[in-house]
């Protein structure tokens, strides 16, 4: 891949796509992970106006500590960047205490609440300057396996990086200076308080997932970790399918409409 030619052409899409929009700029949720970092790069860059917000919830240290090390790092490095932080841990604590059901057995309803709370949080703030909410999911996470929450970090105005694979995503972090300490992070989505990776949670890596996505034909002569991989990748494409599809819509027929 030509990592240099690919960053540019993001950031004149990104530049173009704002002045048709009659937006300000972009706003960014930031992670601590390479995807955010990427994405909130490559919209400074535009020179458009850039907002960076940090919203832990129950963050584990080593990812508030990325995020803001990047957050740091984007703001000497470009004038048009400033921050937020808003620790939403008390709002997601105090939407917790209203749930009619036991929290301990729905782990991941509540982890995709702190995803839907941050999604609300990323457009009120957004809204009130003027700014596009910019997605950071890949072409595996998007379009692979469907790993985001639905009105969540799915939930955006646009996403520059969702054609690029996360081999790709990590070529374009070198090519455009994010720091190395989150090119080396294990891939996570925060949504857990042990901070586990998502290769934990998927039980494969982006790049078997990448092979998996890409691969076609005769599966005969697969080692058994590739057709454990297929089996992985098949079973979460079909299970979170109606994530990458348009909304269903029951067509009445004209005659009953008449």
């Amino acid at each position: 891949m030509k990592s240099k030619e690919v960053a540019e052409f993001i950031t004149q899409w990104l530049r173009a796509y704002s002045e048709q929009s009659g937006q300000h700029g972009f706003i960014i949720g930031i992670s601590g992970g390479v995807d955010s970092a990427v994405t909130s790069t490559l919209c400074a860059l535009t020179g458009k106006k850039v907002i960076l917000l940090s919203m832990p919830i129950r963050q584990t240290e080593a990812e508030y500590t990325r995020a803001k090390n990047h957050i740091n790092d984007l703001k000497l490095r470009f004038e048009n960047v400033s921050s937020y932080e808003i620790d939403l841990t008390s709002t997601f604590t105090s939407f917790e205490e209203k749930m009619p059901f036991s929290l301990e057995e729905n782990h991941l309803s509540m982890a995709n609440a702190r995803a839907r709370l941050r999604m609300t949080t990323l457009y009120a703030v957004g809204q009130a300057n003027g700014c596009l909410v910019a997605g950071t999911g890949n072409k595996i996470e998007d379009f692979g396996i469907g790993f985001f929450t639905k009105y969540g970090d799915g939930g955006v105005d646009l996403n520059p990086i969702a054609d690029l694979t996360k081999t790709d995503v990590w070529a374009v972090a070198r090519e455009i200076g994010v720091i190395q300490e989150i090119i080396d992070a294990k891939p996570t989505d925060g949504l857990w308080a042990d901070g586990r990776s998502d290769e934990d949670q998927i039980g494969a890596s982006y790049p078997e997932l990448e092979w998996a996505m890409a691969f076609s034909g005769d599966e005969t002569n697969l080692s058994e970790r590739e057709k454990e991989v297929l089996v992985i990748y098949r079973k979460l494409h079909r299970a979170n399918r109606h994530k990458m599809q348009e909304i269903p819509v029951c067509a009445i027929p004209k005659d009953l409409l008449s």
